[in-house]
């Protein structure tokens, strides 16, 4: 069997205090742990409109997930209120009833932060697939700490072994999800954009009083372009902008990412997800 469509919907205040849950086949820790707004690209807890291939959001907060979620014996998704109060939220799960070669991978995804990214070091988007599998996509909500241009990093995949140098490596922040020349459209503006496999469908604006930070939300959906790995994969960000000569700024934003990957069983361990005070938008 395998799930085809999953549609939920839930107070936007509350999506990074919701921590969505997958287990597979009996699985005692969940192959798929994240926080809600970030599994559907929303992460900063303001609704943003997505029209990709795997996830669509709609007005006003209406979650689509078309991520293929094959399994055999078994599964069960979870829904966690980390609150103290009751939220009021509804769903729908579709499944197919179909046979699953034995071959057949399993959705995961993890969701890390670092908040602030330490000084002179990366932020890991993923160092914990095991096994065999494909890379399929990241969700990364970027908080910038700095003023100034902030998505000069290198995205990089390590794959089967890799040490020092990493089998794909990118060539900018920007690039990676697929834009140019600092989102600028028209002049002095980021230009917000959705498409099929990537975009950056989120920019939020400081306001001059309490809202003082820039927040992107991006995506990239690896299917067309797979990654694919045999025995294991980690995934790094730089966090770079510039100095006034030209020279690199070594950052210390806010990154929370969502990797998503599809492997055979068993997966390596999670890391242990944060309480509600560090998950929280402030």
């Amino acid at each position: 069997m395998a799930i085809t469509h999953l549609w939920m919907t839930v107070d936007a205040k509350t999506w990074r205090s919701i921590v969505l849950r997958a287990y597979w086949d009996d699985e005692e820790t969940p192959s798929i742990e994240v926080p809600l707004g970030d599994f559907f690209c929303n992460g900063w807890g303001e609704h943003c409109q997505v029209s990709s291939v795997p996830i669509a959001v709609n007005p006003s907060g209406g979650f689509n997930s078309y991520w293929q979620m094959p399994f055999r014996a078994g599964a069960r998704i979870t829904v966690e209120n980390l609150l103290e109060t009751p939220i009021e939220g509804f769903y729908q799960v579709d499944f197919l009833r179909t046979e699953i070669p034995d071959d057949m991978a399993y959705l995961h995804a993890q969701w890390r932060r670092s908040n602030p990214v330490p000084y002179g070091e990366v932020h890991t988007l993923l160092d914990g697939g095991r096994g065999e599998g494909q890379y399929v996509g990241t969700y990364l909500a970027w908080g910038c700490n700095n003023t100034g241009w902030w998505g000069e990093g290198e995205v990089k995949f390590y794959l089967d072994g890799d040490d020092e140098y990493p089998t794909i490596c990118g060539t900018g922040t920007e690039d990676y999800f697929g834009g140019a020349w600092g989102f600028v459209h028209p002049a002095n503006t980021y230009a917000t954009f959705t498409t099929p496999y990537l975009g950056m469908p989120q920019a939020i604006q400081p306001d001059g009083f309490m809202q003082n930070q820039q927040r992107f939300g991006l995506y990239r959906w690896h299917i067309a372009d797979t990654i694919r790995f045999t025995s294991d994969l980690r995934v790094t960000v730089q966090a770079l902008g510039w100095r006034r000569d030209g020279r690199f700024l070594l950052l210390q934003d806010d990154l929370a990412s969502t990797s998503f990957w599809y492997q055979t069983e068993p997966h390596a361990p999670f890391p242990e997800l944060p309480g509600k005070d560090f998950l929280e938008v402030i």
